[in-house]
């Protein structure tokens, strides 16, 4: 991810929930996924290390880092 601007990827997606743990945004204008370059559905950015997520439904996940910090990117199946 070190070619990806994460501010301003953070900045095209919209904030569905933040905790203690985590922020989750849900990408609802198309971009791809810096990892695999298909679309991704939310990204995950994780606050606290470590973290643990509750997923309801299996995804496809690709993971990085940004600012010290893990990000997920989810792809529903």
């Amino acid at each position: 991810m070190d070619d990806v601007d994460f501010d301003e990827l953070v900045a095209s997606v919209t904030l569905r929930e933040e905790n203690q743990a985590i922020k989750s945004y849900q990408n609802t204008v198309a971009i791809s996924c810096p990892a695999c370059g298909s679309q991704f559905d939310d990204l995950i950015v994780c606050k606290e290390n470590p973290t643990s997520l509750n997923l309801s439904k299996q995804l496809d996940l690709c993971v990085g880092s940004a600012d010290d910090q893990a990000v997920i990117f989810t792809h529903k199946r």
